[in-house]
């Protein structure tokens, strides 16, 4: 009896498979041909040159730099205006073909990955400056402007735009992911420095998330639109402009490292360095193995224990008020080989070590790939987290340098892993997933800067909690009904 029931669960199973198979069989020759009859469409939008079928092309925007598989689109347009990214949107939204936003494809979470197919709205040739305003500190830029080129365009002005996330990405990109990084602890993360959005939605309706044209330093009219598309990765609307806020350069910057002989008095002078009003721009964490690897890659030679990289703004008179403080709070924890850059030849020297972490961890093991975890906790529990996380990455003989935005309580485990090892890579998964819980449990976020992308919807479902999940998909389905705009992302799929 008991294996006729097998044996009939098992032909059930076949038969569910063979149906799911039909099913998607379906579902991507129904999308090949809403595809091709809406390609001439596209193309008297935008033009022939706008629309490429190429295999390379395709592919180039069918992935970002994270661990996640290459999930080509269907197309990939490449609109010059808002009007052609409405229209475009227009024609997706009436023939149910999914819209997937691309900017410089720098993410680190899949979020550009067409796990549907359809349409991906390539904003590279959106690339003007618009808009600025010296005096009141703001500019507003298309979406295929970078962090780079905004501060270039700005370098006469005496203003900058200082949201570092080290990838020279797109500031409408950043502000679709919340990006932040080194900076952020003086100068606050993309959600603090986006004024207004426009943003096409699903059906090619137009807004200003802040009115159109506006830009005032606060307001508390209605509700904040702005930071709802700020870290909505693509799956509420298309960013086609921001509006954001610009700092005058500082009139001096000093630079510096210091070592220390634990993780405890590394974490405890950031903290007592802040509780002191320092206003310090950036203070960087980095553990013994990373700063071996950055020592090696970048011909550095630093002390190999956990270090601090600190960075300070201001005038000449508060800066020396400033790494005073600094100094005297680190000696008093165990720094020691406290080392100034002040000429900006070595400061860019020191930060393009830091930002070159991720290439000297993947140097410790040629051929490797990285995977960078991305948990922020309350500052108290850091020391703990990182503790608990070295001996974690020991046990399980995994190579995992540590740097972070100390500051914040934001850092990264840069995971260096063998492609061709898939034992590995399933000890990298567990790690990684046994790491984010370990954050959530210490009041923390499994993502501080990177996003949810594809891999992290599972955990923003227990850091969030059942109700929270239900008010998101109840904004995604209010905005965005047919599930179009970079579905599978942040929330867990749904059928279209």
């Amino acid at each position: 009896m008991l294996l006729g029931l097998t044996a009939s669960r098992r032909v059930l199973s076949h038969r569910h498979c063979m149906l799911h198979r039909r099913n998607i069989k379906s579902e991507t020759t129904a999308r090949s041909a809403a595809v091709d009859s809406v390609l001439l469409k596209f193309r008297s939008i935008c033009g022939e040159d706008g629309v490429s079928l190429s295999d390379a092309v395709r592919e180039q925007h069918g992935k970002d730099e994270s661990v996640h598989r290459c999930r080509p689109p269907d197309v990939v347009v490449f609109p010059r205006s808002v009007e052609e990214v409405s229209a475009l949107a227009k024609v997706c939204h009436s023939h149910k073909l999914p819209i997937i936003p691309f900017g410089t494809g720098t993410g680190l979470e899949g979020g550009v990955g067409a796990v549907k197919g359809g349409v991906c709205f390539s904003l590279r040739n959106m690339d003007q400056v618009l808009d600025l305003h010296q005096e009141d500190f703001d500019v507003t830029v298309e979406p295929g402007v970078t962090r780079k080129a905004l501060n270039a365009y700005l370098r006469d002005t005496g203003l900058w735009f200082p949201v570092d996330p080290g990838a020279d990405a797109s500031l409408c990109g950043m502000a679709a992911t919340s990006a932040s990084g080194t900076n952020a602890v003086r100068y606050g993360t993309m959600r603090e420095n986006v004024l207004n959005l426009e943003v096409v939605l699903p059906d090619g309706t137009i807004i200003h998330t802040a009115g159109k044209g506006r830009r005032p330093r606060k307001t508390s009219a209605g509700y904040n639109l702005t930071n709802l598309f700020v870290g909505s990765e693509g799956t509420l609307g298309i960013i086609t402009k921001t509006t954001l806020r610009l700092y005058g350069i500082p009139e001096a910057m000093v630079s510096a490292v210091c070592s220390f002989p634990s993780i405890q008095s590394a974490v405890d002078s950031t903290v007592q360095i802040l509780q002191a009003g320092v206003p310090i721009a950036r203070i960087e964490f980095l553990d013994d193995v990373m700063i071996d690897a950055c020592n090696r890659f970048s011909s550095l030679s630093y002390p190999v224990t956990p270090t601090l990289f600190l960075e300070f703004h201001g005038s000449e008179r508060s800066l020396e008020e400033q790494v005073n403080t600094a100094e005297e709070i680190t000696q008093s924890n165990g720094g020691a080989d406290f080392q100034w850059a002040t000429d900006a030849e070595t400061r860019n020297r020191l930060w393009k070590a830091r930002h070159d972490a991720w290439y000297a961890a993947m140097a410790l093991r040629p051929g490797s790939k990285a995977y960078a975890t991305d948990v922020c906790v309350p500052l108290s529990r850091l020391p703990q987290i990182i503790v608990e996380t070295k001996e974690d990455l020991i046990e399980n003989k995994l190579t995992g340098p540590i740097a972070g935005h100390v500051g914040d309580g934001n850092f990264h485990c840069l995971m260096v892993v063998d492609p061709n090892d898939p034992e590995e890579q399933h000890r990298v998964h567990l790690f990684t997933e046994r790491l984010a819980r370990r954050a959530l449990a210490m009041d923390g976020t499994c993502t501080g800067e990177h996003g949810v992308g594809l891999g992290k919807r599972t955990l923003l479902c227990e850091e969030m909690g059942p109700m929270a999940m239900r008010v998101m998909q109840g904004l995604k389905d209010a905005l965005d009904p047919k599930n179009l705009m970079n579905p599978g992302k942040i929330l867990q799929p749904i059928e279209l």
